[in-house]
């Protein structure tokens, strides 16, 4: 089984777009891709603290289908309750059963899982920057960074030396995957 986590600082950033991209590079793989999304919606209980929905529709209308579009053989759409990773891990094992090879969409899964590649999405134009993201950073095998100057002064409260010393791919458009991370991936899944 080979595992690769898409994570990013924030919402917005492109982690959807680099995902489906990489599936797009890959089309002989049979991806199975999953969205982790922690639930807040306190009115709408969860049972057991996690609820997977398998994607059917290649609409393109959530993040979960545009998996199915750029041609990922299964998608899920997961969501958690805060604080449930035990849950998480025990109620992604049956799907973990059923594949060879898995994309994540999620910070939070890096809590509970060591995949083999691990690509952080960060948008220097999003100011916001997630307390788990910094925590992916130590993870991450590789640095997709849009909208990516050499001048960047970093994010606020942030020091711009906040990226580790990985390799790091810019691009205005986190749609187009940057030269080398398809051999990077391709290193990794190999």
């Amino acid at each position: 089984m080979k595992t690769v986590v898409i994570g990013g600082h924030a919402s917005k950033t492109g982690k959807t777009s680099v995902a489906t991209a990489l599936i797009r590079a890959f089309p002989d793989r049979a991806w199975t891709a999953m969205k982790i999304s922690s639930h807040l919606h306190q009115t709408e209980a969860l049972p057991h603290g996690i609820a997977i929905h398998e994607e059917r529709s290649r609409d393109g209308g959530s993040d979960s289908s545009r998996y199915l579009a750029a041609g990922a053989a299964r998608a899920f759409w997961i969501r958690v309750d805060r604080g449930k990773d035990d849950e998480l891990i025990s109620g992604l094992a049956p799907v973990l059963a059923t594949g060879d090879l898995f994309l994540i969409e999620s910070n939070r899964i890096l809590r509970c899982l060591r995949p083999d590649l691990c690509i952080m999405v960060v948008n220097c134009r999003v100011q916001e920057f997630k307390e788990s993201a910094r925590a992916g950073l130590t993870q991450a095998d590789a640095v997709v960074a849009v909208n990516w100057e050499p001048s960047w002064a970093g994010w606020e409260g942030l020091p711009a030396g906040i990226l580790p010393e990985m390799p790091l791919f810019p691009t205005q458009d986190p749609a187009l995957l940057p030269p080398g991370l398809l051999d990077l991936v391709r290193a990794h899944l190999d």
